[in-house]
């Protein structure tokens, strides 16, 4: 399985940015994404960026993974899936038989 991993651009480059999650810092490849102006949300991949991401899909990517750590420590993690939780399950356009 494959985890992306939602960083922000600190500061950049043309081709590396030093990007930020949780108060780490790590060297990002920009090459897939080109350059990217800081605070910029990325979806990132074994040390490329793979996406631009708006701010609001990172924030619900970061807390997908905190809920899933949560749950694998028996804890409560519902509130961490709040878009989740209050809707029915719908398949991408794509599967869909219409």
């Amino acid at each position: 399985m494959c985890i992306g991993i939602p960083m922000r651009v600190v500061v950049g480059s043309e081709f590396i940015a030093q990007c930020e999650r949780h108060g780490a810092i790590s060297s990002i490849s920009l090459m897939l994404v080109g350059p990217q102006p800081p605070g910029t949300h990325l979806l990132t991949h074994l040390g490329s960026a793979i996406r631009v991401l708006h701010a609001d899909e990172a924030r619900a990517i970061d807390d997908a993974l905190a809920g899933l750590a949560e749950a694998v420590e028996g804890r409560a993690f519902d509130m961490l899936f709040a878009d989740l939780i209050s809707r029915e399950p719908e398949l991408p356009p794509h599967l869909r038989g219409e």
